[in-house]
């Protein structure tokens, strides 16, 4: 499933200059700016958020509180925003993929991906892989794929929910390799990574959140789902050097309620866009292998548009439903 800013970018955008917009409401911002982040503490989203905040306070002359809101495969925080009648620029959030399908794999959404928010920047994407756990069995990952096969149903993995797109991909897989797993959600990365630790689940594919335990031996990285092999684990294949030909990337940005002021978009954005690029900001991307991929607000929001076309192309293709 491979998304736009993999394939038409080479995962670092430039995009067109913004239309002259208006002055920012004056004073803006007024008090503390709210940062949803729809996962727990401890993940790569949560890290780089943190930092990208810190960094962007000093700009706008106000904190930039981090608020973890797990749940709902990282759309309990969409749906908050949705709420709010306007949005005046001090509630933010991420939107990942899943904003753009679970709308599509329920038949009561709370949000649309389209109409709800005002995007605000796009920022970067995760590199994605499946790990064991380092006294596995399963060296490769033809190794865990042939295990899974003999073993219909009984080989466990483990994602952050339902329709993520660790979820998503996993199940593509299955279908092209003729395999049943048997797939287990979870809150976010770090829950993940300590089921899989306590030996409740087999395997987990997710964000690079696992790095760590990867560089303590604890974990074995198998195989990432990126285009090239990622710069930090070069001897680890792609999905497409195994057979599987998918590439599969999430990219996120920054998105608020609808209706925010285009004056105070522009100061968000322009604060946000400092940050992204600050080099204390780039860093904590390239611990994780994320790449700088910036799209101002007016592309960003033409990208939305297409991705959430795409999604659900795929959601209705897999026939997946949540009721």
């Amino acid at each position: 499933m491979p998304h736009p800013i993999g394939r038409r970018a080479a995962l670092v955008l430039a995009a067109a200059p913004l239309a002259r917009p208006a002055l920012a409401q004056p004073g803006f911002p007024t008090r503390p700016i709210r940062l949803i982040v729809p996962w727990p503490p401890g993940g790569s989203a949560d890290t780089q958020f943190r930092m990208l905040g810190e960094i962007a306070s000093k700009r706008l002359g106000q904190p930039v509180l981090v608020e973890n809101r797990p749940g709902a495969t990282g759309t309990l925080g969409l749906a908050a925003m949705a709420n709010e009648a306007r949005g005046d620029g001090h509630l933010l959030g991420q939107m990942p993929v899943t904003g753009f399908r679970l709308p599509v794999m329920t038949r009561r959404p709370t949000f649309d991906p389209l109409r709800d928010f005002t995007y605000v920047i796009h920022l970067t994407g995760y590199l994605f892989g499946v790990v064991v756990r380092t006294d596995s069995p399963w060296r490769s990952w033809q190794e865990f794929l042939a295990h899974a096969k003999a073993n219909p149903g009984r080989v466990s993995y483990g994602t952050p929910g339902v329709g993520s797109t660790l979820h998503i991909t996993m199940e593509r897989i299955a279908a092209e390799q003729g395999i049943e797993f048997l797939h287990v959600p979870f809150r976010g990365g770090a829950d993940t990574s300590q089921a899989l630790l306590g030996g409740q689940i087999d395997a987990q594919a997710d964000s690079t959140g696992w790095a760590p335990l990867v560089d303590d031996g604890k974990f074995r990285l198998l195989v990432t789902w990126g285009e090239q092999r990622a710069r930090r684990y070069p001897a680890v294949p792609t999905l497409r050097e195994t057979g599987t030909d998918i590439v599969s990337v999430s990219p996120y940005g920054v998105v608020g309620p609808k209706g925010i002021d285009a004056g105070v978009v522009r100061v968000l954005h322009d604060a946000f866009k400092e940050a992204l690029h600050d080099p204390a900001h780039v860093a904590v991307l390239e611990r994780y292998d994320m790449p700088v991929a910036y799209l101002d607000s007016a592309a960003y929001a033409a990208f939305a548009r297409d991705l959430f076309e795409q999604e659900a192309a795929i959601i209705r293709k897999l026939g997946l439903r949540m009721d």
